[in-house]
């Protein structure tokens, strides 16, 4: 349902200054039964006025991909399972940081990384698209979950492996998908760290609190955690954080509707233009799957107070 959601979206909108009244909206609310699905629609169509959201040129068809919450399994030490590193921010770069900062290739030989890993995964590839993706969880052998949220860049551009696969003719469209580059990676390993360095950006991460919920999605933009298909990020300078969205799409690879009502709890730099939403597709790999194959079209329908 959307309206955990919502309830999520209230709690960061209630501590905003807005143009936009949302403080009556969310106070109406509280009043509403959880379990009541129709006063849930009632109070939606009687509190919003929908309003069709269109490009710049005019129209109203726009790209919809989708991102989700790697999880995968790992380590707090180096071992032969686990060797590759997951890093945190520098500490020396907090105070003077290099401008401009070197590429992932220069960075990761210079040794200016050591001391800083987090945790240590079994694949590269898995873990160049957890730094894409900004969060994951990661699985430690005692048990325990380690969350990792984002912390920030090298600053260089993002320059998309798939497209460097694409260019050297060593998948074709249809394989330019996450499991598509997996499966080349799997065949093609002495290849792998030349197309991950094709990307210059590097992503380091941070660990979230222990108490923060293993069942919950990671803090979008809006800072309340992202709700499994029920979430999306949009481009702010045309839709305003946290607020509620119809969005009428199809699920990846198919002509199957996907229409349902979403919350704005997140944003992105890929994420340009009105008609322009990742929707969150939740953690693990079935969302993995899903996320990673979905480029459709779609329509966007702000919802504002009335």
């Amino acid at each position: 349902m959307a309206w955990p959601a919502w309830l999520k979206s209230c709690e960061a909108l209630r501590k905003r200054s807005s143009e936009i009244n949302w403080q009556s909206v969310c106070a109406k609310a509280s009043g509403v039964a959880a379990t009541d699905s129709q006063a849930i629609r009632k109070y939606f169509e009687t509190n919003f006025q929908a309003y069709t959201i269109r490009n710049n040129a005019g129209s109203d068809a726009g790209l919809i991909t989708g991102y989700y919450e790697p999880v995968m399994s790992g380590s707090l030490q180096r071992t032969n399972t686990y060797p590759i590193p997951l890093y945190a921010y520098p500490s020396a770069w907090r105070n003077s940081k290099p401008n401009p900062a070197p590429a992932r290739a220069q960075l990761l030989s210079s040794g200016m990384l050591q001391g800083s890993e987090i945790a240590w995964v079994q694949d590269p590839v898995a873990a160049a698209f957890m730094q894409i993706q900004g969060s994951g969880k990661i699985r430690l052998e005692d048990g325990r979950t380690l969350r990792l949220g984002y912390a920030g860049t090298n600053d260089q551009p993002f320059k998309s492996f798939a497209q460097w696969l694409l260019d050297r003719k060593e998948i074709n469209r249809s394989e330019a998908t996450m499991q598509g580059i997996s499966q080349w990676a799997k065949r093609n390993p002495s290849l792998v760290n030349e197309m991950l360095n094709a990307n210059p950006r590097f992503v380091f991460f941070k660990t979230l609190p222990e108490n923060v919920s293993a069942d919950l999605g990671p803090n979008g933009a809006l800072g309340v955690p992202l709700t499994s298909e029920r979430s999306i990020a949009v481009d702010l300078q045309a839709l305003p954080l946290g607020a509620p969205v119809f969005i009428a799409t199809t699920k990846p690879l198919s002509s199957q509707p996907l229409q349902r009502l979403v919350m704005a709890q997140d944003t992105g730099k890929a994420i340009v233009g009105g008609v322009r939403a990742d929707y969150y597709w939740g953690s693990g790999t079935a969302a993995g799957e899903m996320a990673g194959r979905m480029k459709q079209t779609g329509n966007l329908w702000l919802l504002l107070p009335r």
